[in-house]
């Protein structure tokens, strides 16, 4: 599994980092600017919570 984010429409709500700390990482001004990384295993519950707390929708989850 893994996550992709829509780069351009992140807002810097944040709330993938209140959720999921461990898994997602801001850039110095706020904004998730990574496309794409593996969810490690074990995470993916955590992954799935933090996707759906995103109010953008700039989130999703990729089975392969």
């Amino acid at each position: 599994m893994k996550v992709l984010v829509d780069v351009a429409k992140c807002q810097g709500h944040a709330r993938c980092v209140a959720v999921a700390p461990d898994l997602f990482t801001l850039n110095p001004d706020g904004y998730n600017d990574q496309p794409e990384w593996p969810v490690p295993e074990g995470q993916e519950a955590l992954a799935r919570r933090a996707v759906n707390a995103c109010p953008e929708r700039v989130l999703r989850l990729s089975e392969d």
